[in-house]
């Protein structure tokens, strides 16, 4: 049996013993061979290790592999570009991917300042590395098509808190917050996880089981970013987005175990964002999740765990991101979105290319598998 980062699973891995969350609410059992979709569910309850059983892992893998059946892209996908290719293609992403990158380094510095040497932070600058990049989304390509193709720095904490800080905005949007209120949630996403840097690099890439203690200091990085930023003259909003953005409103999250009408709003809105930016990065196993897939297991696990208005706004506005785009259905077909069901946000009306309409909140056993 050996202790595995959540970030490090692979399908055809097994279990040793039930996985439980801060609340003691088994997520899943032991013995239990590991899938995509339950390794992702481990990231929706913010898990960070899972106790593994090597000969059976090793097993199970190796059977996986023997059994697998190549997936063949459909011949109509090959002859266009997919929708993330023409995102990859444009000149707005070109511009974006270099800005970010740009950002992403000038944020590093500018965080690791505050908490090595308590510089005052400069909301000022901090805001504009942000939110300069948010002139690259329009019509064509929305912020979230930008960021679904940045998934190269997978869950570096410097790239995970800049897009936390660009989903946040948006969403505050969709909200209709106002102006003043949509950058300070920025300025909240951009801060939530600085606690992670208090952490000692031997205990985050520890290959091994962590001790109790160990693990106990892993979940201290919300309180650690309390900490840094209450030496800061800065709003408490920001400061309670960095302790309670693993809150949630069932009294299930960590550290507090606070429920939702204790939960500062803006680390409500911080916290979806999260969890969203941390279902659609790359893990070894996989690439990025499809929009429509997360939607799906935020339906199906996630509505009692979040503000219901902020959840379900959220889940609409990324819904209607995606209208009008191909996608890719369970059974190798192509169609494109054409409605949305606002009971049902991850199974829309799909128009087929033949003008036949799917309508996939009725036919159960059809999926999106990705956009195309």
């Amino acid at each position: 049996m050996k202790r595995v980062k959540v970030a490090d699973l692979v399908p055809g891995m097994v279990t040793a013993e039930d996985v439980l969350n801060y609340s003691g609410q088994m997520i899943l059992p032991k013995g239990l061979v590991l899938t995509d979709n339950a390794i992702t569910k481990l990231d929706f309850y913010s898990i960070l290790t899972v106790c593994i059983d090597d000969e059976a892992s090793e097993v199970t893998t190796e059977s996986a592999k023997e059994n697998s059946t190549p997936i063949i892209a459909p011949e109509n996908k090959l002859i266009r570009p997919s929708h993330y290719e023409e995102v990859q293609a444009s000149p707005e992403f070109q511009k974006f991917r270099a800005a970010f990158d740009e950002n992403i380094d000038a944020f590093k510095d500018s965080v690791n300042n505050i908490v090595t040497m308590n510089t005052p932070i400069n909301t000022e600058e901090l805001l504009g590395q942000s939110l300069s990049l948010l002139q690259y989304g329009n019509s064509m390509f929305s912020t979230f098509d930008m960021l679904h193709n940045m998934r190269q720095y997978d869950d570096l904490t410097f790239a995970h808190s800049m897009n936390v800080s660009l989903i946040s905005n948006v969403f505050a949007g969709w909200l209709g917050w106002s102006a003043e209120d949509r950058e300070l949630v920025t300025l909240c996403g951009l801060l939530h996880d600085i606690g992670k840097v208090k952490i000692p690099d031997a205990i985050i890439k520890k290959p091994d089981k962590l001790t109790d203690e160990e693990f106990a200091i892993v979940k201290t990085h919300p309180i650690e970013g309390y900490k840094i930023l209450q030496k800061q003259a800065i709003s408490p909003h920001v400061m309670n987005s960095a302790l309670m953005h693993h809150e949630k409103c069932d009294g299930s999250g960590y550290p507090l175990k606070i429920t939702g009408d204790k939960i500062d709003r803006f680390a409500k809105v911080v916290t979806i964002a999260d969890i969203y930016d941390a279902m659609t990065s790359a893990r070894i196993y996989r690439g990025p999740w499809c929009p429509y897939r997360v939607i799906e297991l935020y339906e199906s696990e996630g509505l009692q765990k979040y503000d219901a208005h902020m959840i379900m706004t959220f889940l609409e506005g990324v819904s209607n991101t995606y209208l009008h785009c191909n996608v890719l259905l369970s059974d190798g077909r192509i169609g494109r979105i054409v409605f949305i069901n606002k009971q049902d946000l991850s199974r829309p009306i799909i128009q087929m290319e033949d003008n036949s309409i799917i309508d996939l909140s009725k036919q159960r056993d059809l999926t999106i598998k990705e956009l195309v």
